[in-house]
């Protein structure tokens, strides 16, 4: 089968690069290379380099035929969505539209989009089924939700299958240590840890009044290698069925950031310079997903989502990227 895979120099892209080649499909990436990395694209995969923003960009593209977009492109700072929407909404919302329009004009269904838990903003119900309602808390979680609806209304009058992964929080590295979390910028605390303890720097703790447990905002993990099989399976769901779905992508256990960080140092054996910081911008007290819908109707299994593996695996790589 031929794939194409959008952000696919960026961290789950790469991921699922390789894991499609890996089972011997065709691959072409799609990415501007403006956050993500030419290192991470597979060499077996075809790279072409533009913005998805440029409609001739992405109508080349569809010169060939994919049995499948996933798109994984896009803007994913929750605090910098709060201090640039304009960004986020125009990147994300538009880049998303060129490549449904596109689809729909060369007659291709499969359209498998990497959304967010932050489509709920602050949750009434936890864990947080898919039928919560969707007030986001952020412009990043309000440019996902405008895309799942904009496919929503492309499904509706052109026939667009789709499913919308909703991620809660994406970690971890692969278990040999040769591709990982990078971002630009990076904003996840597993990374960001990991980095101020290996480079004895201080490590900013945001959010220390939630009310929750221990002060800090609490969240359910996901490692890498889990959430490529959750598309996986997706693919094989919208190969049989002709519609739209939405799934929650997590584990349905959260664990806070002052857990994550002590979880680093017993496996690291060393402390981190934790300085407490405020709250940031677009933050949510606790993010958990109810995780049966997918587990029900995909048969979703997480193997390597327990906290111990997602941190040895992040450290693997980190140690290997600073040559420890």
């Amino acid at each position: 089968m031929n794939f194409l895979v959008t952000g696919g120099a960026g961290y789950i892209g790469s991921f699922m690069t390789r894991r499609l080649l890996d089972e011997g499909h065709s691959v072409i990436v799609a990415d501007s290379l403006e956050r993500g990395k030419e290192a991470f694209v597979d060499k077996r995969a075809k790279l072409f380099t533009g913005n998805l923003l440029d409609k001739e960009f992405v109508k080349n593209l569809f010169d060939e035929k994919f049995d499948a977009v996933f798109h994984f492109a896009g803007y994913i700072s929750m605090a910098e969505s709060v201090e640039r929407p304009d960004l986020y909404l125009k990147n994300n919302v538009i880049s998303s539209m060129n490549l449904a329009s596109e689809m729909i004009k060369t007659g291709q269904n499969n359209f498998i989009f990497s959304s967010t838990a932050g489509v709920y903003g602050v949750p009434q119900i936890t864990p947080i089924p898919e039928d919560h309602p969707k007030v986001p808390d952020n412009p990043y979680g309000e440019s996902k939700l405008t895309v799942e609806i904009v496919l929503e209304w492309y499904k509706n009058n052109h026939n667009l299958n789709f499913i919308a992964l909703r991620y809660f929080n994406a970690a971890g590295a692969s278990l040999d240590g040769s591709i990982g979390e990078d971002h630009i910028p990076e904003t996840h605390i597993i990374p960001l840890a990991i980095k101020a303890m290996l480079t004895d720097q201080d490590f900013s703790l945001y959010g220390i009044d939630y009310d929750t447990p221990d002060g800090s905002a609490i969240r359910d993990y996901i490692h890498v290698l889990d959430l490529v099989e959750a598309h996986l399976l997706a693919f094989e769901k919208i190969s049989k069925e002709r519609d739209g779905f939405y799934y929650n992508v997590g584990t349905g256990k959260g664990h806070s950031n002052r857990e994550i960080v002590q979880t680093i140092e017993k496996i690291a054996g060393k402390k981190i310079k934790v300085v407490e910081k405020e709250r940031r911008a677009g933050d949510v007290p606790i993010l958990i997903a109810d995780s049966s819908k997918i587990k029900k109707e995909l048969g979703f299994a997480p193997k390597y989502s327990d906290i111990d593996t997602i941190i040895k695996s992040a450290l693997s790589w980190h140690k290997k990227q600073f040559k420890i």
